[in-house]
């Protein structure tokens, strides 16, 4: 069913940033037919849906290009903690209680519900699965992607070594039958994992007429073994997907690979030939200036998540030496435990905003366009569908929102740009849309009942929060040995500094 927008004012966000002031856009299937003044289109035609589109902006749809949905149910549980850490409380290393459909459906729904009235229509879902995954529970996630209307790319994110080889000196401190239990844990073997990819790849990849698509995960370097990381390599290529891992997050992570590898593990992971232009680095914190080099010459782009280092301590990216190097950057809120919400216009502003105290050169401060290419176009380039959404013009993905102009936000209004990312929290949103469907309008969602599904997720919790009851106990008897090698972490030199610090006094 054909839908006309009409008299609506257009950021394209193309590569010249192109604008109209009062144009229309005509939407037939789920891309956009065209768009211009004053379309000449028989209003009678049947079927066809008018939107008044008068004191309204579209907008491409933003992206989240990365978060994990299991974090969904612990939104505002934990405190401010290093990443090592705060993964103890959130991802136990002694878990033996595995997922299941329904829980996977609406904590995946909980977070696509509150993407959708925000006006983002993309993506790009890390999904881990705790203790291991198994068809079920991926078929629950995958399921809530393709019945809630939105556009995702999902992985699955599994580790697959014992949990003290992931971490610096951590063995040593720890006591045997703690060790023990590490070593029992379940693990999945590299093959069983490959069965369960090729599963998830055949099932779910490219389905919902495309709007629901598969991509791999490695998690980190280190927390898999090699043959498992080539393996998930060559599924990358072969399906053109992206391949996620998280690097040099945090500075620990810095010292693990001095102390394992002797070199970064960006450089760790490029001599292993595993750095490619479907790689999408997440954080790239602590980077060195060769591991820049190598990345853009991989053509990699990175997942910044400026909320999330923020809430856990990370660390700042160095943006503009990731820009001016070429990198594709793109924006992500990770986890709702980490971020505590999914709202990628706040996202936006942090970014805009924190990069302002790592130096003095105000030149080189993230302009407001800038960090709305990043929401838009930088999303949909790292989850591989640039030439398919993140631009309004004839031929893309009718991926758009509408946000009202006549909102505290825009009024007056000085600079579009400027208030979309600084004064705008998503409030504003009155409409989305995902490859053609009205998914959102006027404050109710149509692709899902949204009080039954909130209704559900009370119910689930009553004995999840047992379950997670019983994990923070685990985590509290493992936390001081976490903490001592996280100490021994923060006081090594590795040469770089990405915490904002008070100077000692002379």
């Amino acid at each position: 069913m054909p839908t006309l927008i009409r008299n609506v004012r257009i950021l394209t966000m193309d590569d010249q940033l192109n604008e109209f002031s009062d144009a229309d856009i005509l939407i037939r299937g789920s891309k956009i037919d065209s768009i211009g003044p004053d379309l000449s289109l028989p209003e009678d035609e049947p079927d066809l849906t008018i939107i008044n589109g008068a004191g309204k902006l579209a907008i491409p749809g933003l992206v989240n290009a990365h978060v994990h949905t299991p974090g969904n149910f612990v939104r505002g549980s934990l405190d401010n903690l290093p990443l090592e850490i705060f993964m103890l409380y959130e991802v136990p290393p002694l878990s033996d209680n595995p997922p299941d459909y329904r829980t996977n459906y609406v904590r995946t729904m909980l977070g696509s519900m509150e993407m959708l009235k925000l006006g983002i229509t993309s993506v790009q879902d890390d999904a881990f699965y705790v203790p291991v995954p198994s068809p079920e529970a991926i078929d629950g996630l995958m399921q809530s992607y393709a019945d809630s209307g939105m556009r995702c790319v999902a992985t699955l994110d599994q580790p697959n070594v014992v949990e003290y080889e992931k971490y610096p000196f951590l063995y040593d401190l720890l006591p045997e039958n703690i060790r023990n239990g590490m070593e029992n844990a379940p693990i999945m073997q590299t093959q069983e994992l490959l069965e369960l990819y090729h599963y998830f790849l055949e099932k779910w990849h490219n389905t919902s007429d495309g709007r629901v698509r598969a991509g791999t995960s490695i998690s980190t370097p280190h927390r898999v073994k090699v043959d498992y990381f080539a393996a998930l390599s060559e599924l990358s290529k072969e399906y053109d997907i992206p391949l996620n891992m998280h690097i040099l997050e945090t500075k620990l992570q810095r010292v693990f690979g001095e102390v394992k590898y002797g070199k970064s593990l960006v450089r760790y992971a490029n001599d292993l030939g595993f750095l490619d232009e479907r790689v999408v680095v997440i954080h790239a914190i602590w980077v060195d200036d060769h591991d820049v080099e190598l990345m853009a010459e991989a053509g990699c782009s990175i997942a910044h998540n400026p909320v999330c280092n923020l809430r856990l301590g990370s660390g700042i990216m160095p943006f503009r030496r990731h820009s001016n190097a070429g990198i594709n950057i793109c924006l992500g809120s990770d986890e709702a435990c980490t971020d505590d919400t999914h709202n990628m216009w706040i996202v936006g502003k942090v970014a805009g905003l924190v990069h302002s105290i790592t130096e003095s050169e105000y030149q080189n401060w993230p302009k407001a366009k800038e960090i709305l290419w990043c929401l838009t176009r930088g999303g949909a380039r790292a989850m591989r569908l640039a030439d398919y959404v993140g631009v309004l013009a004839p031929g893309y993905e009718a991926d758009l929102i509408l946000v009202d102009l006549n909102t505290l936000s825009f009024t007056p209004l000085n600079d579009i740009y400027r208030q979309l990312v600084y004064c705008e929290t998503g409030s504003s949103v009155v409409m989305t849309m995902v490859a053609g469907e009205i998914v959102y309008q006027d404050g109710k969602l149509l692709s899902v009942d949204e009080e039954a599904i909130k209704e559900e997720a009370r119910e689930i919790m009553k004995s999840y929060r047992r379950d997670m009851e019983k994990t923070w106990e685990a985590a509290s008897e493992l936390e001081p040995y976490y903490r001592e090698m996280y100490q021994r972490c923060a006081n090594t030199d590795v040469g770089m500094n990405r915490w904002v610090q008070e100077r000692s006094e002379s």
